[in-house]
């Protein structure tokens, strides 16, 4: 059986008899999971086992876990900074701070792959323009040069881990106020102006990048739909300017901004004609159920390649994670991250919308 473009979720700590049909549905290639499926660390991986024997081959694991607001799984886990502390302590001292981004995206990715995760939709690779309250703390710095030497030393240290790394969220998100969780943000930028949000793009790609999520923002002066839903910003700019040969994802399509294209269906239909490989939809079980109902897609060979080269590689069983050398040389940079400068302060709390 194929692995199919549908990303979805479940409602609980462990899997339902109506979970199981769901994911035994060709269509559906993926789960994402949030704080709602986490309990402790032995829960979680059971959890995970349950989903991988619905069906061969098993169906890819996936979680926001960037650090800050952003981090489902809590309780036993490292509790990880957000972004922008990463990119204080390159402010300070560069060498020290890219040595922070990648020990930092090590320890995420070993914890998660030691539980059977794939990956994470990490890192968020946005400029901080000041605008964006959804972004914020998420983003590594205001400037481009900068975010892309972070992005590439955190995306090594997660593929250190075993695990792919999926830059977020393309082409920008940072310029805009809205919310794409709620509404359709709009970027009235020239393309010639977005360079600077694009550069992290060029380098990471050159780098290797396997995957990249397409935000819910509409740029009217490049196209007349939102960037998810478009030909010219992934089939013409992502795959064919920037040579980009990774996984796409749509950013969520339950989310308010992907409502300017249509219903679900409609929605699902436009981001597979723009070049999105993968279609997360997030707590909507009827919407989902109707999708497996009427949508028809024809598998493509390629994006199933590119699919499949994100599944994660277990190095260690999580128990016995923490006696590693390389767990403990992470902790303690995390250790060196929990120390802000006193002028910086950071909010821990975020609900499960501020997400993807």
């Amino acid at each position: 059986m194929s692995l199919g473009p549908l990303m979805i979720d479940v409602a609980a700590t462990e899997l339902t008899a109506a979970d199981r049909e769901v994911l035994a549905h060709p269509l559906v290639g993926s789960v994402i999971l949030f704080s709602r499926n986490y309990r402790d660390p032995v829960q979680l991986q059971q959890l995970v086992a349950d989903i991988q024997s619905v069906r061969t081959p098993a169906l890819l694991i996936a979680v926001d876990h960037e650090g800050g607001r952003v981090q489902r799984f809590r309780a036993g886990f490292s509790e990880l900074p957000p972004l922008r502390r990463i990119g204080h302590a390159f402010d300070a001292d560069a060498q020290q701070g890219l040595a922070m981004a990648r020990a930092l995206g090590w320890l995420m990715a070993a914890e998660l792959a030691a539980c059977g995760l794939d990956f994470s939709f990490a890192p968020c690779v946005d400029l901080d323009y000041g605008l964006s309250e959804i972004i914020g703390d998420r983003a590594f710095h205001a400037q481009a040069p900068a975010v892309a030497q972070l992005a590439i030393a955190y995306m090594h240290g997660m593929r250190d881990a075993g695990m792919a790394a999926t830059a977020k969220h393309y082409p920008g998100h940072g310029a805009v106020v809205a919310d794409s969780h709620v509404a359709l943000p709009l970027d009235r930028r020239q393309l010639v102006d977005m360079e600077q949000d694009l550069l992290p793009y060029r380098r990471l790609i050159a780098n290797g990048l396997p995957a990249v999520m397409v935000a819910h923002v509409l740029y009217p002066a490049v196209d007349s739909v939102p960037a998810s839903f478009s030909r010219r910003w992934i089939n013409g700019l992502l795959r064919t300017e920037l040579e980009f040969g990774g996984l796409v994802f749509a950013d969520d399509l339950s989310m308010g901004g992907a409502a300017a294209v249509g219903d679900l269906l409609q929605r699902a239909r436009r981001a597979l004609d723009a070049g999105c490989d993968v279609l997360p939809v997030c707590n909507d079980r009827p919407g989902v159920e109707r999708l497996l109902d009427s949508l028809r897609v024809q598998i493509d060979p390629a994006s199933q390649l590119r699919l499949v080269r994100m599944r994660g590689r277990k190095h260690s069983r999580f128990e016995t994670l923490g006696a590693s050398a390389a767990w403990q040389s992470a902790r303690e940079w995390l250790l060196r991250s929990a120390s802000p400068p006193p002028e910086l302060t950071f909010k821990a709390e975020g609900a499960e919308a501020g997400d993807t």
